[in-house]
Formats: structure tokens, C-alpha cells, sequence
């Protein structure tokens, strides 16, 4: 009992500092954040959270045997993440570009969008590979101990993705032009663009 609660605080820390530092999820909830509030972002930030957990799941059960096995496999995944942050950096820069045009306004990512983020997001798979092959519980069956991970993942990861979520909520109070947007906006956009192109060279 000891032991598990031990590798349950280990793997709590190791949660936390991966989900507090920066990185493409905190780069956009805290631009979604500053763009359409806390409360519009929930579905994002949760989307995020089950989404962090449904893929270590699915390596505890043997998808990272996979990956390790077969290289090119993640090479394409790092390839294809590196792309969408791309992609999604040059949508949040557009964003306030379309909202003062006639047409579609921009929304916030839905919760299927930011689940299925992180199977490109290279931070992400770096955290379920650790997870799944260092915190796996002891003394649990590989279902019981990946339902566990797959709890404390989501309640360690929601409020430390909240906090920069309400950062960008704060933030936007003080974009109240359309020149101040656009700075923002773009950094926000450049800090995605870097992050994806430095895990992929990493």
C-alpha cells in the first residue's frame, strides 16, 4: 500500500510539472482564454485533460510498444504534430483578422478537437510514453492501474491547465484594440510555431 501511494505522489509531481510548465496546450488555452473567456474554454481545457489520459491508456495497453518499435511511426507523428501547431498558430493569429470581417467569427476549440490534439501533440506523447512505462502503479492490473494514471492525470492536469486559461481571461482584458490583439495574438501564434519545430528538432 505504501509503495502505491508513493508511486501515485511521484507520478502527482511529475503531472504537475509537466502540465504547469509551457507548452502547445498552454499556448492555446491561453489564447482561447484571452479570446473568448474561462467559461468558453472549458470545453478545451477538458478535452485537454481526458484527452492526456485516454492516450496514456492506450500506451499502458500497448501503443507505445509500437512506437518504439517502429520509428518512422513517430517521426510522421512528430512531422504531423509539428504541422498542426503550425496550423493552429496561424489560426489564432487570424483570429481577430476574420472577427472584424464579414463571415464565420472564430470559436474555441471544441472538446473532441482538444482531445484529439494531443495524439499530434509531441509534449503530450512524451508524457504518456514516462507515465505509462515509469508511474505505472505496482500491484495493479494494467486495466486498474492505467483507470488510476488516467484519474490522477485529469485531476492534477485540469486546474494547472486552468490557471493559463485564466491567465489569457486577465490578459484580454487589456486587449481592447485590435493592434494590442494582433500583438498578442502573434506572439502567442510565434510561441506555437517555435515549440512544435523545437520538440520536432529535439
Amino acid at each position: 500500500m505504501l509503495a502505491a501511494m508513493l508511486d501515485f505522489l511521484a507520478l502527482s509531481i511529475y503531472v504537475f510539472v509537466m502540465s504547469i510548465t509551457p507548452g502547445p496546450n498552454n499556448i492555446m488555452v491561453t489564447a482561447s482564454g484571452a479570446m473568448f473567456g474561462y467559461w468558453r474554454t472549458i470545453p478545451h481545457l477538458l478535452g485537454v485533460s481526458v484527452g492526456c489520459a485516454a492516450q496514456t491508456v492506450m500506451v499502458a495497453a500497448g501503443l507505445g510498444v509500437a512506437l518504439v518499435g517502429y520509428p518512422i511511426l513517430r517521426n510522421w507523428l512528430a512531422w504531423a504534430g509539428t504541422g498542426y501547431l503550425i496550423y493552429l498558430g496561424c489560426r489564432i493569429f487570424a483570429a481577430d483578422f476574420i472577427s472584424s470581417q464579414v463571415g464565420p467569427r472564430p470559436v474555441p476549440l471544441s472538446f473532441l478537437e482538444a482531445a484529439l490534439f494531443q495524439f499530434l501533440n509531441p509534449k503530450a506523447w512524451m508524457i504518456a510514453i514516462t507515465t505509462a512505462t515509469v508511474f505505472l502503479p505496482q500491484g495493479f492490473t494494467i486495466v486498474t492501474g492505467s483507470a488510476l494514471i488516467a484519474l490522477v492525470l485529469i485531476l492534477v492536469n485540469y486546474p494547472c491547465i486552468s490557471l493559463w486559461a485564466l491567465f489569457g481571461t486577465a490578459i484580454g482584458r487589456f486587449l481592447t484594440s485590435a493592434f494590442r490583439r494582433r500583438i498578442f495574438n502573434g506572439i502567442l501564434a510565434l510561441a506555437l510555431a517555435v515549440t512544435g519545430i523545437g520538440m520536432l528538432v529535439y
